[in-house]
C-alpha cells in the first residue's frame, strides 16, 4: 500500500494526454515541489477525467480515472490549490460532493 500523508488538488485543468514527466513538471510548477508521500490531483477542462500523481519517497506513480457519466465536482476558486482530507478524496473519486464531507457538512442551529 502506498502511504499518502497529504492530498492536494490543483484547481486549473490539465491536458489528460500528459504523461508522467509532464504531470510531474506541472506539480513542481503549481505546488513548488513533489513531496514524498503526497498526492496531487488534476482534472481536465470538462472535469470528467482525473489524474493523480503520487510521490512514494522512491518513485512516482501516475493513475487516471474517468467517469462515463457526469463529472467530478471541481472547485472554482481564486486559490490555485486546495488540500483534501482522505474522506474528501474518497468522495471526489466517486463523483460525490466532497465539499460537504467533514467540517463543511456540519449543520448547526442558528
Amino acid at each position: 500500500m502506498i502511504r499518502i500523508e497529504a492530498i492536494w488538488l490543483a484547481v486549473e485543468p490539465m491536458d489528460m494526454r500528459a504523461g508522467m514527466e509532464t504531470a510531474l513538471a506541472r506539480v513542481v510548477k503549481v505546488f513548488g515541489a513533489a513531496r514524498p508521500h503526497h498526492a496531487y490531483l488534476f482534472a481536465n477542462r470538462r472535469a470528467n477525467r482525473l489524474k493523480v500523481l503520487v510521490h512514494d519517497g522512491i518513485g512516482i506513480w501516475l493513475a487516471a480515472r474517468r467517469l462515463h457519466q457526469g463529472r467530478f465536482i471541481w472547485p472554482v476558486l481564486e486559490d490555485k490549490t486546495v488540500t483534501l482530507s482522505r474522506a474528501q478524496f474518497d468522495a471526489l473519486v466517486l463523483g460525490l460532493p466532497w465539499q460537504r464531507v467533514g467540517e463543511r457538512g456540519i449543520i448547526t442551529v442558528i
